[in-house]
């Protein structure tokens, strides 16, 4: 310890020379007895104290608070400064290094047999020592988590020396190379350091703690015949988990003798292992290649075609990998199977989704009408979804959805107030149309909507059918109408209304989407719109517009001529097609020859609104009116004109009869 550094402590009221005199009568008094910590840690607690070891200056300082909550936190200094015990303070700078052996022999005399030991004995300046891995005075017990040997801990310890690039790496002649990246992504790394699975192997697991040996040594824990013992401590009944054949051959060479496991998983790369298929299937299809072969209970055929296996998409998948129950040591290893293949033991989050949707809740009620995978993608020959033949390739999708949602068909049973003739309906769309007639298998099938395996009710608002989850379900092929739909009035995030917003299948529809270009989608556009506009659409069929369509007329405007189809924006929005600065380009692609004052006609114009419209509101009624009072006064004035009218016809009847008896009269004489 470094002189200069030492602190000088006065007592009250006491002269320096005093204090020092008492001082070091203390530390007389201390020479015949253990010093206390306290004592120790009068310099030691100073974080700039230095010292020295073998020529080099190192830090001295001591946290007493770390220090007490250590292991050693109850063992004096000078328990393991053995050097230290009795000698005078201030001591000598450099002081013996701590033999850790003294309470801890056993592993003192297996870390002296290992390779740190023999490298520390040839005077390797990079050889570890206790205190490079378990630290010197924050000692932790090694359940604790923050011990520099706890589990979790271990692979950045070891990696310390053992990453890539470190000088201990680089000098070894034969090595591994990336043996903690490797670890890191093994099954075991991944368990232990992604899932902070602590009973998940470490370095420390297969290597040991202290005896680390080369795998050349007999006496190692990783040496050829001793491997199988050291991952049988986890793996206790490897014998029953493999398959009697692996590759053709027999796993155990002899009978209860463990091969070497190293032989198929490589060492820090450890991954789950499917093997090849061999001698196993074999062992399968020596029964099951018999075409007659059949279930003795219900008589179900028990047939396994080869040929369609062999074209699967499992083809590298062993039987009794998906049968699982099957135990090689009998004569008929299927002969304990009584559970169904669970395809989620592979495909796990495809199995989480089936379970949660409509599929999978009638399945979890064991509704018989609740399909299951084998029913749509096979059973021995699965085949990838981009292959022709497979009942999953684009355009066979609807002929597969049609075996359960075909009318009479037993999903379709189920349907009450929905939709009907689904099929018939999606054949003769656009969408339907594109796939089954022109062979577009990128157009849009039932999965594309629906989705594979999570199928849900339109009114869950984690289906994709969702209202609130359609633009975006369309917007997977119709990517560029969904960015212009999202910015509209129609888009939850920008209409305010406590109206239902529209959304795709409001004016597509569902099953039945036709093109827009379509006559008849054109002349039934004004009605979707008219759903909802109620008001604005009787306007609109007053104006001349409006009453050519009628009509039947398509090349006259419609709604989304005038106002757009995706993109509607309020008229004060500067980037709507109607706004003071568009207005004019919209009406000229009808009328190219109109001008601003054109464009200032009042398309929904009507008289019945005396708010929007006050001038045609008065003047119509006012017109109106004076109709009404001139026919008022026309028809009173006739009513009483009638009688005289009446009196003054009979009289001229009368003169005309008198002046025709008069004339007969003269005509006699």
């Amino acid at each position: 310890m470094t002189r200069r550094k030492c602190r000088t402590y006065q007592f009250p009221g006491i002269s320096v020379i005093a204090s020092m005199f008492m001082l070091g009568s203390l530390f007389a008094t201390a020479a015949a007895f253990a010093q206390e910590d306290s004592e120790c840690l009068i310099c030691h607690e100073d974080n700039t104290l230095e010292g020295k070891r073998n020529g080099r200056t190192i830090s001295v300082f001591v946290n007493e608070k770390q220090f007490a909550g250590s292991v050693h936190g109850s063992v004096g200094c000078v328990s393991c400064h053995l050097d230290l015990a009795g000698t005078e303070l201030p001591h000598a700078e450099e002081v013996a290094r701590v033999q850790c052996g003294t309470c801890h022999s056993a592993e003192e005399e297996m870390h002296a047999r290992s390779l740190h030991g023999k490298a520390i004995e040839k005077g390797d300046a990079l050889a570890p020592t206790c205190q490079n891995c378990h630290g010197s005075h924050e000692i932790l017990p090694v359940k604790n988590p923050q011990s520099a040997v706890a589990p979790l801990r271990i692979p950045f310890v070891c990696g310390k020396c053992h990453e890539e690039g470190t000088p201990v790496q680089k000098q070894r002649v034969i090595h591994q190379d990336h043996i903690v990246d490797n670890y890191s992504e093994s099954i075991h790394g991944e368990g232990l350091l992604r899932k902070g699975l602590i009973v998940a192997p470490s370095c420390a697991s297969c290597h040991t703690a202290h005896l680390i040996l080369p795998h050349t040594d007999n006496a190692s824990s990783i040496s050829r015949n001793n491997i199988a013992s050291t991952c049988a401590k986890c793996h206790a009944q490897i014998e029953e988990v493999h398959r009697k054949v692996i590759k053709g051959e027999l796993w155990e060479k002899q009978a209860h003798v463990l091969p070497a496991c190293i032989d198929c998983h490589q060492p820090h790369k450890i991954r789950k292992v499917f093997y090849d298929q061999g001698m196993a299937d074999s062992d399968c299809m020596r029964c099951h290649s018999d075409p007659n072969l059949k279930a003795t209970r219900d008589g179900r055929s028990l047939t396994v075609n080869a040929e369609e296996v062999s074209f699967s998409k499992h083809v590298k998948t062993a039987c009794s990998q998906c049968h699982t129950g099957v135990t090689a040591s009998r004569k008929r290893p299927c002969e304990t199977i009584d559970q169904k293949v669970d395809c989620s033991s592979c495909h796990a989050e495809i199995g989480r989704e089936y379970l949660s949707s409509m599929h999978g809740t009638l399945l979890l009620k064991n509704d018989p009408n609740a399909p299951t995978c084998k029913e749509c993608h096979g059973t021995h020959n699965v085949r990838g979804k981009t292959d022709p033949r497979s009942p999953t390739f684009a355009t066979n999708i609807p002929r597969l959805c049609a075996t359960c949602h075909q009318e009479g068909n037993k999903a379709a049973v189920r349907y009450k107030g929905a939709e009907h003739d689904i099929l018939e309906h999606y054949t003769e769309s656009i969408h339907g149309k594109g796939l089954m007639k022109s062979g577009l298998t990128v157009t849009a099938t039932c999965t594309n909507c629906h989705t594979a395996h999570r199928v849900l009710p339109h009114q869950n608002d984690s289906s994709s059918i969702s209202r609130k989850n359609i633009p975006e379900t369309c917007g997977r092929c119709h990517h560029g109408i969904q960015e212009q739909f999202q910015s509209s009035v129609h888009a939850t995030k920008v209409g305010h209304t406590e109206k239902s917003l529209p959304v795709c299948n409001d004016c597509h529809t569902a099953h039945t989407i036709r093109r827009a270009d379509e006559e008849g989608f054109k002349l039934n556009i004004m009605s979707q719109c008219g759903r909802c506009h109620e008001d604005i659409a009787k306007t609109y069929f007053d104006t001349y517009h409006g009453k050519v369509s009628q009509l039947g007329y398509t090349k006259t405007a419609k709604c989304y001529d005038c106002h757009g189809a995706h993109d509607i924006l309020p008229i004060a929005d500067p980037k709507s097609h109607l706004s003071r600065e568009n207005v004019v380009a919209t009406c000229q692609k009808c009328h190219p020859g109109a001008t601003r004052r054109f464009a200032g006609y009042l398309t929904h114009a009507t008289h019945h609104d005396p708010e929007k419209y006050p001038f045609l509101f008065w003047t119509f009624w006012g017109m109106t009116g004076l109709l009404l009072g001139t026919f008022a006064f026309s028809g009173i004035h006739t009513l009483m004109w009638l009688p005289r009218a009446l009196q003054m016809r009979r009289e001229r009847r009368a003169r005309e009869k008198s002046q025709e008896s008069i004339q007969s009269e003269e005509s006699n004489e």
